[in-house]
C-alpha cells in the first residue's frame, strides 16, 4: 500500500487526503507528511528505509514514552544511539506533534523542554535550544505547520506561532506571531505575507537589513535635495567684501 498523497499546490492542502484510520497511527502520519513536503519521496519503502529524519522521530517516540514512565537511562541511551546513526539529537523529554518532518536532518538539536506542533517542517542544522543554564521551561514552543529553514537557531523559552516561517540561518530570540516570517541575525518579524498558503521560498525572503539601509539612503537623498533648495545661490554681503 502506498502512502503517497495526491498532488496539490501546498502541503497543507495535501495532508487531509490521509485516510481517517491512518491518522491514529503516528508513524503513518509521519510518512504521509514526508510525501506532502518532499518532492523527492517516490515510494513508501524508500521513505521507511532511507529517511534519517523519520528514523530519528520514530526512535524519539519510543524514548519519550520511556522518559514519561521514568525510565531515564534507556530513554537517553536510545536518544544517544539515534544521534550516532542519524546525526539528529532529540532529548527524550521534548514533545513532538504528529506529522513532524525533519528533512535531511544532520545537525538538528531539539532540547529537553522544547515543544514542536503538528506538521512542522525542520531542515538540517536547526537548533531548538536554550540561552544559558536556566532551569524549568527553557526551550522554544513551536506551533503547527511551521517551517524552520536550514541552520536556523531558535533559542529560549519563546513561542513560534502557527504557520510561522523562519528563514535559513536566522537567529530567533523573541516570539514570532502567527503567519509571520522571521529573518536575520537577530531575527526580525515580517508579517505582510500569507504563510498559510505560501511555502517558505528561500530565494524570496525579505532582506530587512537591506530594506533599512535603503530607507536611510532615500531619506539622506531627500534631505540633501531640500538642503540644496534652501541654500542661496547669490553671494552674501560678507562674501562680496574684498
Amino acid at each position: 500500500m502506498s502512502l503517497s498523497l495526491p498532488k496539490c499546490s501546498t502541503p497543507q492542502q495535501r495532508l487531509p487526503a490521509i485516510p481517517a484510520w491512518l491518522e491514529r497511527v503516528p508513524l503513518a502520519v509521519d510518512i504521509a507528511s514526508i510525501f506532502a513536503n518532499d518532492p523527492a519521496a517516490t515510494h513508501w519503502l524508500e521513505v521507511v528505509c532511507c529517511y534519517p529524519g523519520l528514523h530519528a522521530i520514530a526512535a524519539h517516540r519510543l524514548a519519550h514514552w520511556l522518559h514519561r514512565h521514568q525510565v531515564h537511562f534507556f530513554s537517553r541511551l536510545i536518544s544517544h544511539l539515534t544521534r550516532c546513526v542519524t546525526g539528529i539529537e532529540i532529548h527524550p523529554g521534548a514533545r513532538l506533534g504528529k506529522g513532524v518532518f525533519i528533512d535531511h536532518g544532520m545537525g538538528v538539536v531539539i532540547g529537553e523542554t522544547a515543544i514542536v506542533g503538528d506538521y512542522t517542517l525542520i531542515y538540517q542544522g536547526v537548533t531548538l535550544g536554550g540561552t544559558g543554564k536556566e532551569t524549568g521551561k527553557r526551550h522554544p514552543t513551536v506551533g503547527s505547520h511551521v517551517v524552520i529553514g536550514a541552520g536556523a537557531k531558535v533559542l529560549g523559552n519563546i513561542n513560534i506561532g502557527d504557520y510561522a516561517r523562519i528563514g535559513a540561518g536566522s537567529v530567533v530570540l523573541r516570539e514570532v506571531p502567527d503567519h509571520c516570517t522571521a529573518v536575520g541575525i537577530p531575527s526580525r518579524n515580517v508579517c505582510r505575507c500569507n504563510t498559510e498558503t505560501t511555502p517558505l521560498e528561500h530565494g524570496q525572503l525579505p532582506d530587512t537589513v537591506a530594506a533599512t539601509v535603503r530607507s536611510l539612503i532615500n531619506r539622506i537623498e531627500t534631505l540633501e535635495q531640500q538642503l540644496q533648495q534652501l541654500t542661496p545661490t547669490d553671494p552674501t554681503p560678507l562674501e562680496r567684501q574684498p
